[in-house]
């Protein structure tokens, strides 16, 4: 038997405006990587940083994504953790996770109120839930103790059924309607 450490590690991210240290979990790590989480303060520079270092995990852990498909990772994830950004003025925590070929990233922050997507043409912003809508295989969120956590997951094939088990509870959304 071996003795998992839960321990805070340090992992150099090179990457300005991300925290270096990354909280490691001991989950399924037989099969997949451990889930990696950091810390995002709310930055100029925070939010390119953020969603570059996600690409770069996914990269390292050699999920089989095209270049598109890592474009599309990283525009969902850019969306989403400029979301909670912007709406605590805070900072949050980011969290990436590999299931085979399909990634999860998950933002968690300390604002209560529930995502909702903009389908107003005339509002100015709105329209980032609406690309992770099309471009995620699935989307959600789950409240917490201080706030809630808005996930995503992505796969090359979005055409393939998604499995919710093994990811934990979560409110999916299967289409915006599923907002209002």
């Amino acid at each position: 038997m071996t003795a998992v450490d839960n321990r805070p590690q340090q992992r150099p991210c090179g990457l300005t405006g991300v925290e270096a240290p990354l909280i490691v979990s001991p989950l399924d790590t037989a099969r997949f990587p451990v889930p990696l989480e950091w810390g995002v303060p709310p930055g100029a520079d925070d939010v390119p940083a953020a969603r570059r270092l996600v690409v770069a995990i996914v990269r390292e852990w050699g999920v089989p994504f095209s270049e598109d498909a890592l474009q599309e990772l990283e525009l969902c994830a850019s969306e989403v953790i400029a979301n909670a950004l912007l709406h605590t003025r805070a900072r949050c925590a980011v969290t990436v996770r590999r299931r085979a070929d399909r990634v999860r990233v998950e933002v968690a922050d300390r604002c209560p109120e529930l995502p909702r997507p903009e389908r107003d043409d005339e509002s100015p912003g709105g329209r980032g839930l609406l690309l992770v809508d099309a471009l995620a295989h699935a989307w959600g969120w789950h409240p917490t103790g201080e706030g809630k956590v808005v996930w995503f997951d992505y796969q090359e094939t979005p055409e393939s059924p998604c499995p919710t088990h093994g990811w934990g509870t979560a409110h999916t959304l299967n289409s915006l309607s599923d907002v209002a």
